[in-house]
């Protein structure tokens, strides 16, 4: 069955002007988002990128406050009419890879690259700022802009929190909502769903110390090379009979060091790795079981073990409330047919975990692959050949501005 393509707007959408707006600052939001991706900033301090976002909203009446421990900058957009704030965010940090992508605008610095999207996070925020600045008598309270540095495993969000992001417009922010642009998902389709959204992810280190020998006699040595190579099988065995699987966590072993040349027993091997989880229970039993097990095979061979767990990002949990109010206006904004609820979480971590933590809200994801790309040979985030398909971006200046305008509506 067919039927007429211009059919008029529904009654019920309220945003359905959004996109095409959101188009009309294309080149504006490329503009910026090539900038920042021509220069690259890792970790904590980003002047360079901090003053790009700061020049790109200078004509626009938000309050920007530069953070003090880190290069983060702070914006907030007071609405006509009072009412509570709600939070948008950003993260603006690149990777340590040299890029390959033979893009006219590939990175100007050796050794540093966007190969994660934040310069697009970046983009689409600031045109989403701009949008919400036209539409201020439509706000009844204030947007907070949280332009975060160090998402790269540094924390970035806590600093932010410590510096008090969360009351920056002068009262707790009651909503939150992130994006992250994804290479290898359909350009321009919105993902999200309600409860565990990214897992947390821990780092672990264990050093087994046995006694050094002749390769040829290993009967007079203790040998901690076959005692690690047991400790990987025993993790993983940890995993599959301990854990539940309706509570999962992965244990994965990344890197083994021992030894020097060919004959020798070395006296030390290092395992070093990294966890997964989607829960706090989980997370603190694997927390706490993965130095007894490694300390127990140890003891087996006998070696000394040293075994310690590293803290890393708390698992992202949406708010389910606020990520069905998500996928709703993804439908209005987007079209229903470029919005999926993911049936499962995304293994990967996120600080913006952090945010969460303490404020409803929801974390959901842009897709950016090239269309008519084959998904199989597409280069995923934390590529040094990634690419990301630009027009994607004005999806993401739209939803950001759509959950502002219905949050403080």
């Amino acid at each position: 069955m067919t039927g007429p393509t211009d059919l008029p707007t529904l009654p019920g959408n309220r945003h359905a002007g959004l996109l095409d707006a959101a188009r009309q600052l294309q080149d504006r939001t490329v503009e910026l988002r090539r900038a920042v991706h021509r220069h690259p900033e890792q970790g904590l301090q980003l002047p360079h990128t901090q003053a790009a976002i700061r020049a790109a909203l200078a004509d626009l009446p938000i309050e920007l406050t530069d953070g003090r421990s880190t290069t983060s900058l702070t914006g907030v957009l007071r609405g006509a009419r009072p009412g509570p704030a709600i939070l948008l965010r950003a993260d603006m940090d690149a990777l340590p890879l040299t890029e390959d992508t033979g893009l006219e605008f590939s990175s100007e610095i050796d050794g540093s690259m966007h190969a994660c999207g934040h310069d697009t996070h970046v983009a689409m925020l600031a045109s989403a700022a701009r949008l919400l600045s036209e539409r201020v008598d439509d706000l009844a309270g204030s947007v907070v802009f949280m332009f975060q540095p160090g998402e790269e495993g540094l924390h970035g969000a806590r600093h932010m929190i410590h510096e008090g992001v969360l009351d920056a417009a002068g009262t707790r922010v009651t909503r939150a909502f992130g994006l992250h642009t994804i290479a290898n998902s359909p350009s321009g389709v919105l993902q999200v769903r309600g409860g565990p959204m990214m897992a947390s992810a821990d780092t672990f280190s264990v050093e087994v110390t046995g006694r050094g020998g002749h390769g040829s006699a290993p009967h007079d040595a203790i040998d901690p090379v076959p005692a690690a190579a047991a400790m990987v099988g025993a993790l993983q065995t940890m995993v599959t009979r301990r854990i539940s699987v309706f509570d999962p966590a992965v244990v994965s072993v990344t890197r083994i060091v021992a030894g020097t040349t060919t004959n020798i027993i070395p006296e030390t091997a290092v395992l070093e790795g990294t966890i997964r989880t989607l829960s706090e229970t989980t997370r603190s039993f694997v927390r706490e079981e993965l130095p007894k097990v490694c300390e127990a095979v140890g003891a087996a061979h006998g070696c000394r073990v040293s075994a310690g767990v590293d803290p890393g990002y708390p698992t992202t949990v949406n708010d389910p409330r606020v990520a069905a109010e998500v996928l709703s206006l993804g439908a209005e904004v987007l079209g229903a047919e470029n919005v999926e609820e993911l049936t499962t979480p995304i293994m990967g971590a996120e600080d913006f975990s952090y945010v969460l933590q303490r404020v409803p809200g929801a974390f959901a994801f842009i897709g950016a692959r090239e269309p008519g790309a084959d998904p199989a040979t597409t280069e995923d985030n934390h590529s040094n050949r990634v690419k990301f398909h630009e027009p994607a971006m004005a999806a993401g200046v739209a939803m950001y501005t759509a959950f502002a305008l219905d949050a403080l509506r």
